[in-house]
């Protein structure tokens, strides 16, 4: 019952926001009594701080999975990207609740959320320091700059990207990392560049 709250919860939360929904719609939705609420919850906040938890969690230990991987940080920073957009498809009710209603959290919830997002951006920092240690990323690259720019793209994506629609999750996985590793400028354009500053 407490995981039919919970999911229950973050559709009416990503539907009607978290200020608008009320104990009772969620108890309505689910047939059961405010009772039944509260012998799992003490609170609406409460169960919001389950739900932050719960998909924060998972994200970081599915990025220690990647990061334990033999793969190069190349490889690792694509399957990150691919993780990040393939959470849309997979849990973006959750996803959209986890970035927009962050800010109905009490402050100490607030601050034990933020320090695990914290950790994950850290986790993309340390990765591409890496790859430029070892020649995989242009030097010149800065890897904090570069891991806020990263998680702003394919955060953002889950205030548009709809999976159901004409490109699926993996392709749009695709494009970003090509976007994010290789740039946009043809190859050509960027030889021209590089002799013309010679």
């Amino acid at each position: 019952m407490k995981a039919e709250i919970k999911q229950e919860s973050i559709l009416l939360f990503e539907k009607k926001g978290f200020s608008e929904t009320s104990i009772q719609d969620i108890v309505e939705a689910l047939g059961v009594t405010k009772g039944t609420f509260y012998y799992y919850f003490q609170s609406k906040e409460e169960l919001l701080m389950d739900i932050h938890l719960g998909y924060i969690d998972d994200l970081l230990e599915r990025q220690e999975k990647i990061m334990q991987e033999g793969s190069d940080s190349r490889g690792q920073l694509i399957r990150i990207v691919e993780l990040l957009i393939g959470d849309i498809e997979e849990h973006g009710p959750s996803g959209r609740v986890f970035f927009r209603e962050m800010r109905h959290l009490g402050e100490a919830n607030a601050e034990e959320v933020k320090d695990k997002r914290e950790r994950f951006r850290l986790e993309i920092e340390a990765l591409i320091r890496r790859g430029v240690q070892a020649g995989e990323f242009r030097r010149e690259i800065r890897a904090d700059m570069a891991a806020f720019a990263i998680l702003g793209v394919t955060n953002w994506s889950y205030q548009w990207f709809n999976p159901g629609g004409g490109i699926p999750a993996g392709q749009l996985a695709e494009i970003f990392s090509d976007m994010i590793l290789n740039g946009m400028a043809e190859k050509e354009e960027e030889s021209i560049r590089g002799t013309i500053s010679d």
